[in-house]
């Protein structure tokens, strides 16, 4: 038997169709995982200064700064040359502590 009209139609649209719907699971595929990059080496972290002790002199003047900003100072510009050193509780809670290690950290990388 021959194909009619109509089933010649039908196949003209049904072709077109399938290629949509297979191009359309075909942009569903994922890609590979990207491989994250290694985080940085994490350095040693060295003790602070106590809270009641004076730094030794930095190579700024601190005079009129309060005490716990200039051992933050302090604690900060001895981590941009060797191992960080910083009080993590100071730090999260004093602001003069966390400015001065921010502040000698900062400067002193520049040097």
């Amino acid at each position: 038997m021959l194909p009619s009209a109509a089933t010649s139609r039908r196949g003209a649209f049904i072709a077109p169709a399938l290629a949509l719907v297979f191009l359309g699971l075909a942009g569903c595929a994922t890609a590979p995982p990207e491989i994250a990059p290694e985080p940085p080496p994490v350095r040693p972290s060295a003790p602070p200064l106590p809270p009641n002790k004076e730094p030794p002199p930095p190579n700024v003047n601190l005079s009129g700064f309060p005490l716990p900003y200039r051992q933050g100072y302090a604690d900060g510009c001895a981590s941009a040359s060797g191992p960080e050193r910083k009080d993590a509780v100071r730090y999260g809670g004093d602001g003069n502590y966390r400015t001065g290690w921010t502040d000698g950290l900062a400067l002193c990388k520049k040097k």
